[in-house]
């Protein structure tokens, strides 16, 4: 027998000495951060009074004491921070590394132990909404108010860790109300709270939290994006283009995705050999739908489009001028032809004419110069016949 086991078996007489049976309540196991420290909640209860001042931890797998209070220099640095007097035996671990990882337990009791689970990075915090302003699917509805509630666990830091919050796109955040719980807590809260419009539709919404460790701070975040429900909203980017055809588009965002309705002259309108209809789905929310029409209207008419969804509708109407004609005149570019041919008609036919008068007065000119060729020869024969005479 060497003398540390010797010495070993001194210490456990006396730290067992008055005491016959111990009771020890523990966690079933703790995640630890390395390089920080580690929080054990201990209590016991004893048969009889517990005097002894010093209290010991044991590591399962050699059955080694690696800690023990009345040690000047034991294995792991730490304290026993609860009173052993009151039968406290909150014990609290230092500079922790992967070796601290096993089950330990107090004293001599193998019937309760905890495991200590070292980790290099701290566990995400849980962010969620609270039940002001969500639906039944997760989602927000627009124009609620809305708490986003975020949830760590403190650990052990050389001091309490710190919440912060940001968004994606970058949004202005009011300030958020942090509940953070006295030292020797499991947890820390921190609540953000704002008023839900279309703009927050998608945004991601993070939580950091901070641990201070000695040398340097390890940080851990969780990422939340929002589902906001809204009734349709109508860009102003919507309008009509007037050419040899009529070119309307109407785009709409809503939450669902809305459907797009096109009225002409307050009358629905669908796709026919004069109206064309085309819808195009942008992401997850924006409609775009674009009508044609393949006439011109002979009197003042308006065009309409309206998008509906579960939470309401939106609308824009556009007016068009008097100068149109109806589906059964022909289209303009088939007029300009028409008109065209008529006007090349009307030349051919008066270049014609103009040949044809032009032949008639040659023919007349030439008509009466034989008929007074034919005078001049009659008057000289009744000559001739007289001087006979």
């Amino acid at each position: 027998m060497n003398v540390w086991t010797a010495e070993k078996i001194i210490l456990l007489g006396f730290l067992f000495k008055g005491v016959e049976c111990i009771e020890v309540t523990l966690p079933n196991q703790i995640n630890a951060l390395s390089g920080s420290c580690v929080l054990i909640k201990c209590t016991f209860n004893t048969s009889t009074p517990y005097v002894t001042p010093e209290g010991y931890w044991i590591v399962y797998r050699n059955q080694t004491i690696v800690f023990n209070s009345s040690m000047s220099s034991p294995v792991f640095k730490g304290s026993i921070i609860g009173k052993l007097n009151e039968n406290n035996c909150t014990t609290i671990f230092y500079d922790i590394n992967s070796n601290y990882s096993g089950t330990y337990y107090f004293m001599d009791n193998k019937k309760s132990s905890v495991i200590i689970n070292v980790i290099e990075s701290p566990p995400p915090p849980v962010l969620s909404n609270t039940e002001k302003g969500v639906l039944q699917n997760g989602s927000v509805l627009e124009g609620s108010s809305v708490t986003l509630q975020c949830l760590a666990k403190t650990l052990c830091s050389s001091g309490l860790p710190v919440l912060t919050w940001s968004s994606n796109p970058k949004l202005h955040l009011s300030e958020s109300s942090q509940l953070q719980e006295p030292p020797n807590q499991t947890h820390v809260i921190s609540h953000l709270n704002f008023n839900v419009t279309h703009l927050h539709h998608r945004v991601k919404f993070t939580c950091t939290i901070s641990y201070q460790l000695q040398d340097k701070n390890k940080t851990a975040q969780t990422i939340k994006t929002l589902n906001v429900q809204y009734a349709p909203k109508m860009s102003p980017s919507s309008s009509c283009k007037r050419a040899d055809v009529t070119v309307c588009f109407c785009e709409v965002d809503g939450n669902p995705s809305p459907n797009l309705t096109w009225y002409l002259s307050e009358k629905p309108v669908t796709n026919s050999t004069c109206t064309s209809i085309s819808e195009e789905r942008l992401g997850d929310t924006v409609l775009r739908s674009t009508f044609t029409l393949s006439y011109f209207l002979p009197n003042e008419n308006s065009i309409q489009c309206e998008a509906t969804n579960i939470y309401g509708n939106a609308s824009k109407q556009f007016h068009l001028s008097k100068e149109t004609a109806d589906c059964e005149h022909k289209p303009l570019s088939l007029q300009i032809t028409l008109a065209l041919v008529v006007l090349l008609y009307a030349l051919t036919v008066g270049a014609g004419l103009y040949k044809i008068k032009q032949l008639s007065t040659k023919l007349k000119a030439k008509g009466e110069a034989k008929a007074h060729s034919a005078v001049q020869c009659s008057t000289s024969n009744n000559i001739y016949e007289n001087l006979n005479f």
